[in-house]
């Protein structure tokens, strides 16, 4: 031990029970003979001390007082001395301080309970060492200023006016040391999933660890210790370094990080996985070719480089221009039909295979060439009957009665059907009008229509619209009636012309 020990009596434990039991009074004996210390007791004789004088009253009356005492330790039986303590445990050891704990004695004996002492004895040393110079009332007390390295035993005994009882004693010695932190390892976020490398790169993992003192780590590879040669481990005081400078296909696997503190210990494991380029397809065939399009057919290849394939990624080339082109990609079936061909090209094909680190180096591609030819079309007509479209006329919209105002232009309207076209013929009282510049006859589309110039009371009457073809005739007619005054007119030698009544005729 370093420095000096103190001990601190704890607030806590069975203290005002020993307190209660130290203000009684102790029990005088009344034929009680001592010699020497109160460990070694004689059987008692039957004498009795004289009553002091008058002038030893009036002396030193504190005195008198501890004498008497004294006496009475002196002469208190063996009966008197307390037991030993019970239970006594250690509660708590640190680096510098250590707190034990006790039960009060079964018997604390007659006379004034005093207290305990506790005591130390270092290991290979011959005496025995009071923590406290007094005894304390206490059931509890912490040891501090204890050194690392520290180890002795301990016991505790009652006291009391008539002595000090046997002690109980530790069962085991109390060494000191630094506290003990169990090992803990924390993984890094990124590294509790599988660890993906390629070939060449370097694989560096850093993983923090916990434990006071410093823990002992060590790696293993599959079950096994590392490889020297090949993995570096540098252990710190917080974290272990594993260090592949030029990751292999070999390196891949669980490795697992042991931490080790006396018969404690943590494990964490990390799964690395060192990929690179699968290799092309075995093989590759074309199967068919029909139209535009063009069967494939092609075999996994035999190394995946480490890692699941994505798929396969096909692409053509036209033999004019050697040019390749993507058709499909990350295609996981192993069989597969390319349409949309130009006619009258010759065309390769070929395959790569594709996993986490990219496409293979090579490819697989065809030995023949696909050549898509033009199909020859032979015509073979059907016999194409004639369909008769000469039909007679018929009028679809006939003429409707109309009524107009002296001199405002009208037009009379129908509609007609017929193959071959018709000849029309505009008639007014069953008379044709053909050639009169007071009337314009138009006929498009089926649609006939006649127009009435600046028309007078005298235009009124029976209107026919008349067609005619080869295979037949028919006619439509209606009554325009021109209403209104001025009905008559000025003849050309100056005299007034009168209308003439309408007789129904031309």
């Amino acid at each position: 031990m370093t420095g000096e020990v103190t001990a601190e009596p704890s607030a806590d434990g069975p203290e005002e029970k020993a307190s209660e039991l130290a203000k009684a009074p102790p029990e005088p004996s009344e034929e009680v003979a001592a010699s020497g210390s109160p460990r070694e007791e004689q059987v008692p004789q039957a004498t009795k001390p004289a009553p002091p004088s008058e002038g030893d009253k009036r002396g030193a009356g504190g005195r008198g007082r501890q004498r008497e005492l004294t006496v009475a330790f002196i002469l208190s039986p063996l009966s008197d001395v307390p037991s030993a303590p019970l239970l006594l445990t250690l509660e708590d050891v640190s680096d510098s301080s250590m707190t034990v704990s006790w039960e009060p004695p079964e018997r604390l004996g007659r006379l004034g309970f005093q207290g305990y002492v506790l005591e130390l004895l270092r290991e290979g040393a011959l005496e025995w060492v009071p923590v406290n110079a007094r005894p304390m009332m206490v059931t509890q007390q912490t040891v501090r200023n204890l050194a690392l390295g520290d180890k002795f035993l301990l016991r505790v005994a009652a006291v009391s006016l008539a002595g000090a009882g046997p002690p109980a004693v530790l069962d085991q010695p109390v060494h000191i040391r630094e506290a003990i932190e169990p090992p803990k390892i924390r993984v890094p976020r990124h590294l509790r999933q599988t660890y993906i490398r390629q070939v060449g790169e370097t694989v560096n993992l850093q993983i923090p660890f916990q434990g006071n003192p410093k823990p002992q780590a060590s790696w293993t590879h599959n079950g096994h210790a590392v490889d020297s040669q090949r993995v570096s481990v540098r252990t710190g005081q917080q974290d272990s370094i594993l260090f592949i400078r030029s990751a292999q296909r070999s390196d891949s696997g669980c490795y697992e990080l042991t931490v080790r503190l006396e018969d404690q210990e943590a494990k964490a494991t990390v799964h690395i996985l060192v990929t690179e380029r699968p290799q092309p397809p075995s093989s590759i065939r074309l199967l068919d070719v029909w139209g535009c399009n063009a069967a494939l057919q092609w075999t996994p290849p035999q190394d995946t480089g480490n890692a699941e394939l994505l798929g396969y990624t096909v692409q053509k080339a036209d033999r004019k221009t050697g040019q390749w082109f993507t058709v499909l990609e990350r295609y996981h079936p192993t069989t597969c039909t390319i349409s949309d061909l130009i006619v009258g090209n010759s065309y390769s094909f070929r395959v790569f295979s594709e996993n986490l680190c990219g496409l293979s180096a090579s490819a697989a591609v065809t030995k023949e060439l696909a050549h898509i030819q033009k199909a020859v079309i032979t015509d073979k007509p059907k016999g194409f009957v004639e369909r008769d479209f000469l039909e007679a006329p018929s009028f679809t919209q006939p003429l409707a009665d109309h009524t107009t105002t002296p001199g405002y232009s009208t037009q009379l309207f129908c509609s007609v059907r017929a193959s071959p076209k018709p000849k029309i013929i505009w008639m007014k009282n069953k008379v044709a009008i053909e050639g009169n510049p007071k009337y314009r006859a138009l006929s498009e589309q089926g649609v006939c229509t006649l127009e009435i110039r600046k028309p007078s009371p005298f235009d009124s009457g029976v209107y026919t619209c008349k067609a005619t073809n080869a295979l037949g005739e028919a006619s439509v007619d209606c009554r325009l009636e021109v209403k209104g005054e001025g009905g008559g007119g000025l003849c050309t030698d100056g005299k007034q012309r009168l209308p003439l009544p309408w007789t129904g005729g031309g």
